[in-house]
């Protein structure tokens, strides 16, 4: 199979079959010094067309690896910006499928003019259309910006290497120290990346994530629902460590599109749907659970920065495309360790600031211990949350009720203290005192948290909700 084909056999296995339809197949390169003139450049290595995923239109575009290493040169960037400007017009999708060796050193300024112009057209359309990326092959330098500016991006597990400087330009590091180009690096540790697989299940990732987003800022991700909407959840009281198993338990049919879910593993980050309408999810996790049903990783109930910045993109990009969120609360504080608290601050000034923000319909559902500034953060009430349902064991208030009575009973005897800590948990950390104080609007059973979360959706449908008049915030 030549590189060639490989291009363009990509996208026929990305779209529904037979419905690829090439534009600009026949654009060459312009430029002919350094013997330019003499080479073919078919397509200009990148071939682009639209499409469609499960009957959905797409704009897509695949780098061709066999021409000039899929270098990007004047022409191959226009396709690409011209691309953008037909899926703006008719409010779809674009797909960019790289494999390319960055900037055509032959083009120069005319390739640098081309990065740009790529930049530009996806900062227009950044909040009006879905814009994804997967790296196959090399995506390096200013490449990788690409990427970067994308809402969803995907990297193929052995091949792909994306990269701002390769591994070995980097001060003190070699690629057999840390390969900071592969995609193990890209996902656990920038959070760049948000998925990670072998080609052909990378394909069948992007499918599934097109077919719950919404084709732009003014569409509604709606579709059949053949669930049960009063369905009782009987093992979701069991899932409040690990909330990724929980929000499928939750979902329609249990489908639940998780993104960068090697980043931040104790913020779950995704789209569900509940009685057909996508709603993006975000909850705090102290477990992992393997494929044996064994825990393989822990946590403290506690926000991390990371955890902090992964939620905050997630529920911006869900505001600017009209989708509900939905969150499951259990935190009780912030991650205490000097690396984290170099930027936890900002990490959840900004968590704080995409709760309030957004406009769209928002439901909080406290599923165990709801404390201090974690919790208010956490989409509570107070900076927003339409609807508050809590558990019946949920805890909320200030902080624990031992360290409160510690606190409140300095100085005095053990007894003094335990009775101080019963008292505290009575009348500050119960969930019926929170719910007298109007912080809580239902408390429900586990197991009925799914038609209660659908009805509360239901309700909200409809909502409209002004704000002061600004460009934009700045936080």
């Amino acid at each position: 199979m030549s590189t060639t084909s490989q291009a363009s056999q990509r996208i026929n296995a990305l779209l529904d079959e037979n419905s690829f339809v090439e534009i600009g197949a026949l654009v060459t390169a312009r430029a002919t010094d350094f013997n330019l003139k003499q080479t073919e450049t078919p397509s200009d290595g990148v071939v682009t067309g639209y499409g469609v995923i499960n009957g959905n239109l797409v704009y897509v575009y695949s780098q061709d690896a066999s021409v000039l290493n899929g270098s990007v040169g004047e022409m191959h960037a226009r396709k690409i910006a011209g691309l953008y400007d037909l899926a703006l017009k008719m409010g779809a999708p674009v797909i960019g499928l790289i494999d390319s060796a960055g900037l055509r050193l032959q083009e120069a300024t005319d390739a640098l003019n081309g990065f740009g112009e790529i930049y530009m057209k996806q900062t227009l359309a950044s909040g009006v259309i879905p814009q994804i990326t997967a790296v196959f092959g090399n995506c390096g330098g200013g490449l990788a910006l690409i990427p970067a500016m994308t809402d969803f991006a995907f990297m193929e597990e052995k091949k792909a290497k994306l990269f701002v400087n390769a591994p070995n330009a980097l001060a003190g590091n070699e690629v057999s120290r840390c390969d900071t180009a592969a995609a193990a690096f890209q996902s656990e540790e920038t959070g760049l990346v948000d998925m990670v697989a072998d080609e052909a299940t990378i394909m069948e990732q992007i499918r599934q994530l097109v077919s719950v987003l919404p084709a732009n800022n003014a569409d509604f991700a709606v579709d059949d629902c053949t669930d049960d909407l009063n369905r009782v959840c009987a093992e979701l009281v069991n899932c409040v460590g690990d909330t990724s198993i929980a929000l499928s338990q939750i979902a329609d049919d249990g489908l639940f599109v998780e993104v960068k879910q090697d980043y931040a593993k104790d913020m779950v980050a995704g789209f569900i749907r509940l009685n057909g309408a996508t709603i993006g999810a975000v909850a705090n996790r102290t477990e992992v659970y393997n494929a044996d049903g064994e825990v393989a990783e822990k946590f403290d109930a506690v926000l991390s920065a990371r955890g902090a910045e992964k939620a905050a993109e997630f529920i911006n990009f869900c505001d600017a495309f009209d989708i509900p969120v939905l969150s499951l609360t259990n935190v009780k504080g912030f991650a205490a360790t000097k690396c984290s608290e170099k930027r936890m601050a900002k990490a959840v000034g900004r968590l704080t600031y995409a709760f309030a923000n957004a406009t769209v319909p928002k439901v909080n559902v406290i599923i165990g211990k709801a404390y201090g500034s974690a919790y208010v953060a956490m989409n509570s009430k107070a900076i927003g949350a339409d609807i508050t349902i809590a558990w019946p064991n949920a805890e909320i208030g200030m902080m624990d009720a031992s360290l409160a009575a510690k606190i409140i009973c300095d100085g005095q005897g053990s007894d003094a203290i335990d009775a101080c800590a019963k008292e505290y948990a009575a009348l500050q950390n119960s969930v019926t005192s929170a719910a007298k104080r109007g912080y809580v609007d239902q408390i429900v059973d586990p197991a009925d948290t799914r038609k209660y979360v659908i009805g509360a959706f239901e309700m909200l449908a409809t909502k409209s909700e002004g704000r002061p008049e600004k460009k934009h915030g700045t936080v």
